[in-house]
């Protein structure tokens, strides 16, 4: 399929700040209509109007008449309603991650999603990086052996979102640090093992610097709105036993003082693996036996893809082709329930076996 083959599908963006703009952006390079946009600010409404010359709405119902599909980038706590009914009135729905703002919240719109003949699709974009896919076709070729072990890092070093905005309040964010980083970490470590079931997960989120007066920063996203407009965690730790004694190891902070990490190390019996999520880079580490023993550390370069235009082009592909994606919820239930069963064990000093 070209690209221009997508301009069919008439879409719209409920949500309209920075990542609903930045969506935008990419269906308009990709040739898709964009049929309107949707948000319950005014000023929001205004700014989208204004930059993309169409119509914009405060209630879905005229939004979904006009359009084959949505993309979702609400705060996490609107997720399920706009989901489901955008579900219910027959658009393909594309939704940022995390899924929901709850576990619970999550198994809700899994529900709808798969009651319903329309696509419905998670948006873990990092699944599209070109050095992942490298990875996964390794996988696949059998060049790594077993996997064993994955490294899962998205740690800033200082890197809170503007504190009193919605990423910083747990009733609408449903978490901090761990819902908004930890869930592209968790969600990737899973991908590359093919999702296998989750036994045990032990983990502790840390609230020790968005929360303080003396918060020192060198720059930050939005307005700081001071310390009393934080009540989530700022970074987290934990360790996650999955089928077969494959673990994943993972360390997710917006704060924390180390230097800032976004490795991915995939340890497996054969050969092994570091990628960096940000720069894109990849290295490969092998040991051999064929003459003298040596060490084999190979670089791989790829260019440094645009991973939010090529889930796009996924979701619309698979919107063309009647299928695709069918697991995409259920694995986005997954990754919640990992979300769910860290904040538990953070709160009860344990480990948590039970992630139903």
């Amino acid at each position: 399929m070209t690209e221009s083959e997508y301009s069919s599908i008439r879409t719209g963006v409920i949500g309209l700040g920075n990542i609903g703009q930045y969506h935008a952006e990419r269906l308009r390079d990709l040739g898709v209509q964009l049929g309107g946009g949707l948000d319950v600010s005014k000023t929001a409404r205004d700014r989208f109007q204004t930059r993309y010359d169409v119509p914009v709405y405060e209630a879905g119902a005229p939004l979904y008449e006009d359009c084959d599909a949505v993309i979702i980038t609400t705060p996490n706590t609107f997720h399920e309603p706009y989901v489901i009914e955008a579900l219910e009135a027959g658009c393909h729905v594309l939704v940022e991650k995390p899924l929901a703002h709850s576990l619970e919240s999550a198994e809700r719109i899994a529900e709808a999603a798969d009651s319903s003949d329309r696509v419905c699709m998670v948006g873990f974009n990092n699944r599209f990086l070109n050095t992942v896919q490298i990875v996964r076709n390794r996988i696949e070729s059998g060049f790594f052996g077993d996997i064993t072990h994955i490294e899962a890092n998205y740690v800033r070093r200082r890197g809170v979102p503007g504190r009193g905005s919605w990423f910083t309040r747990r009733s609408v964010a449903g978490g901090g640090s761990l819902i908004d980083l930890g869930v592209h970490a968790i969600d990737l470590a899973l991908y590359i093992f093919d999702f296998p079931q989750v036994t045990e997960v032990n983990g502790v989120t840390r609230s020790e610097f968005g929360s303080r007066d003396d918060y020192a920063f060198l720059e930050m996203w939005g307005d700081d709105g001071g310390s009393d407009e934080f009540d989530v965690d700022d970074s987290a730790s934990a360790f996650i036993r999955c089928a077969d004694s494959r673990t994943v190891s993972l360390e997710v902070a917006w704060a924390t003082n180390r230097p800032a990490n976004h490795d991915f190390i995939i340890r497996g019996t054969e050969a092994a693996a570091r990628f960096d999520i940000m720069e894109g880079d990849l290295t490969l580490y092998s040991v051999k036996a064929n003459g003298p023993n040596h060490f084999e550390d190979t670089t791989v370069q790829t260019t440094h893809n645009d991973t939010h235009a090529d889930e796009q082009r996924a979701f619309f592909q698979a919107v063309i082709d009647g299928r695709g994606f069918e697991e995409s919820v259920e694995q986005g239930v997954t990754v919640q329930r990992v979300i769910d069963a860290i904040y538990r064990s953070s709160e009860s000093g344990g480990c948590v076996t039970s992630l139903e």
